[in-house]
């Protein structure tokens, strides 16, 4: 009984770390617009008129 109150944490947070990365290799993650790195949005061109 000792010996399940060691292991079965253990096995929980492998099984919660399995689940994230396998949510990390299902959903593709989408860029954060607050991110410095990521691109600008694109804007309006304006031309020139004349």
């Amino acid at each position: 009984m000792a010996l399940l109150t060691v292991l079965l944490p253990l096995l929980m947070l492998g099984v919660v770390l399995a689940l994230g990365r396998y949510e990390d290799l299902l959903l593709p993650r989408e860029p954060d617009p607050l991110d410095p790195t990521a691109p600008p949005a694109p804007t309006v061109s304006h031309h020139a008129s004349g």
